[in-house]
């Protein structure tokens, strides 16, 4: 009976490991969800953070996530400009770049 118990265990800890990994999100998702949270529309979130999410780092997109606050202090979806007037303040050309980009190739693609 004890070698059925710790196979069980076994078994339920080696499930529970696959299911972790498959509920990892991924970075260009968690971008997304923080672009939406700054206050832009899915459909533009979505769109920038596909073509910014291979172009900066790790550090620079959770400086990005620093932006989610905005939204509270805003009602309704934020401007293109007024996003890109918050992402220069974070002092990170890169970023200022790579997000202008974003907004333009997605502007013109919507």
């Amino acid at each position: 009976m004890t070698t059925i118990s710790f196979n069980k265990l076994i078994l339920g800890l080696g499930t529970s490991l696959l299911l972790s990994s498959c509920a990892t999100v991924s970075p260009e998702s968690r971008l997304r969800v923080g672009l939406m949270d700054a206050g832009l529309s899915p459909r533009m979130a979505g769109c920038m953070a596909e073509r910014m999410v291979d172009r900066l780092s790790i550090v620079q997109l959770r400086r990005l996530q620093s932006l989610a606050w905005l939204r509270n202090s805003d009602i309704g979806d934020m401007t293109i400009d007024r996003f890109l007037f918050k992402v220069r303040a974070l002092e990170d050309p890169e970023i200022f770049m790579v997000s202008s980009k974003a907004a333009l190739a997605c502007t013109l693609d919507l």
